[in-house]
């Protein structure tokens, strides 16, 4: 009798709560976040770059991002410190192992000269040389006497160098006619 009841207590005893056990393989997401912040980006000890966020959220994952889900703002600097083009978007996301930040919704980029890009999406990659801006989407171009719409397109940093790979139209218009 004294065995019988051993064996219904261990029997008992070995039962293990599923949901219990997925918890502990189960990886959480380590997640930071940082309100009104300010990122500096340099080459050589020259400010390249500024961006500006009301939020950023540093996600530790397989591959770690920082994300930027309340919009962003970036100023890009010359040689001499001068601002030559600033890009705006809804969204961000910069994956550090790549050096690279995708922006979508609304992304717009101003040069120092009021030539305006606005597109979908757009890929700012830090690694690349002559063109850091690129999309595959529809991009709108407006520059002070044209606005060309095409698909897909490279462009330098200071916005002065571009190349739409598929031009979709090019309308001439005055600038006193067209509002920025």
């Amino acid at each position: 009798m004294a065995a019988f009841l051993t064996g219904c207590l261990f029997l008992s005893s070995c039962e293990n709560d599923e949901a219990e056990i997925k918890s502990l393989f189960t990886k959480k997401l380590g997640v930071e976040e940082a309100k009104i912040i300010t990122l500096t980006f340099t080459t050589g000890g020259k400010t390249k770059a500024i961006l500006t966020s009301p939020l950023m959220l540093r996600v530790q994952d397989t591959i770690t991002y920082i994300e930027f889900p309340k919009t962003l703002e970036v100023n890009f600097y010359d040689e001499e410190g001068k601002i030559e083009s600033t890009m705006t978007a809804l969204y961000g996301r910069y994956r550090e192992s790549e050096n690279i930040v995708f922006l979508k919704d609304s992304v717009k980029v101003i040069n120092t000269k009021k030539e305006t890009l606005n597109t979908d999406e757009l890929y700012w990659d830090r690694s690349r040389t002559g063109y850091e801006f690129y999309t595959e989407k529809p991009v709108r171009i407006r520059t002070l006497t044209h606005m060309i719409n095409g698909i897909g397109m490279e462009a330098s940093q200071d916005f002065k160098q571009r190349h739409i790979k598929k031009t979709t139209g090019m309308i001439k218009i005055p600038a006193s006619q067209f509002p920025m």
